[in-house]
């Protein structure tokens, strides 16, 4: 179970997500893409840049003993600009 959350990473980009995810699945790291769902179910789709201004970027979030791990992993995963 979840408990003590951080946010290792944020992005409004669809395929840093994405990729994102898979870095996480593959080291087993358990996270939470906070506000995914809300970049579809708005209806607004995504803007170019890749982010819905009104949800925001998707946040995930690890469990405190994975962030170090975690942020690590994700280092290297910045949405252009």
């Amino acid at each position: 179970m979840m408990s003590d959350l951080v946010t290792v990473f944020e992005t409004g980009d669809p395929a840093l997500v994405a990729l994102a995810k898979s870095l996480l699945e593959a080291e087993g790291i358990e996270f939470a893409a906070k506000g995914e769902g809300l970049q579809d179910i708005l209806g607004l789709g995504r803007f170019p840049g890749g982010s819905n201004v009104l949800a925001g970027p998707v946040e995930f979030q690890v469990n405190a003993e994975d962030a170090e791990k975690a942020k690590s992993l994700l280092s290297g995963l910045r949405s252009g600009g």
